[in-house]
């Protein structure tokens, strides 16, 4: 598996969506509701990177708490007591591990008391398998679980190492094509979004910028 990653090839699930626009390394995608898991951290953008990925992926790897199984047995049996049904095995879990899932997502937050500190969002995409109501409640009170609606998304594609500068550089890029498109507009800022490990190789990083769309009319 780690060679795999390391020349770029991924096996991981990704929200569903369909392509409505191309051009050149540019898309509009329209995604359907998912289910994710995010946390808001402190710091520069590498050292946030660092935080909410390690808050982020104890989550997925079994620090939460596992809903309870009811496994169905038989035979099932009844005595006088209408509310005597043996039929039915509860096991407890205690944790349960996530299947990780493409791309981690991060996005910087504005600050409302104008200090100097970054705060930056880190988010993971829930597997397709799970609803809220079903997925693992986090041990970590900073984790919190939101069902995103569907949504248009323009992205724009490239490869190579990312910093917060290269990350602002094509957000730009981004946000000025879709100001000479005509059928779309910008209603967010640029999110970062990336696919590979940190060992895959420059050329072959599958990284991604969305910008959040909406019909011009």
């Amino acid at each position: 598996m780690t060679s795999c990653s390391l020349f770029g090839y991924r096996s991981e699930e990704e929200p569903s969506y369909n392509v409505i626009v191309v051009e050149d390394n540019k898309e509009i995608r329209q995604y359907k509701p998912y289910l994710v898991a995010k946390t808001t951290v402190e710091g520069n953008f590498k050292e946030a990177q660092g935080k909410g990925f390690k808050i982020l992926a104890n989550f997925i790897f079994g620090d939460n708490k596992s809903k309870s199984d009811i496994a169905m047995t038989a035979p099932v049996t009844l005595d006088n007591n209408p509310n005597s049904i043996n039929s039915k095995d509860v096991t407890n879990k205690e944790s349960q591990k996530i299947a990780m899932t493409a791309p981690v997502m991060m996005n910087e937050e504005i600050k409302q008391d104008n200090s100097n500190v970054e705060s930056w969002t880190m988010t993971f995409t829930m597997p397709s398998s799970f609803a809220k109501d079903t997925l693992p409640i986090p041990n970590d009170s900073r984790i919190v679980i939101e069902e995103r609606p569907s949504k248009s998304m323009a992205v724009l594609k490239f490869s190579g190492f990312w910093n917060k500068a290269k990350v602002k550089s094509k957000g730009n890029e981004l946000l000025e094509w879709l100001s000479k498109e005509n059928q779309y507009q910008a209603i967010s800022k640029p999110i970062f979004a990336g696919y590979n490990p940190p060992w895959t190789l420059p050329f072959l990083r599958r990284n991604e910028v969305w910008i959040e769309v909406t019909p011009k009319n």
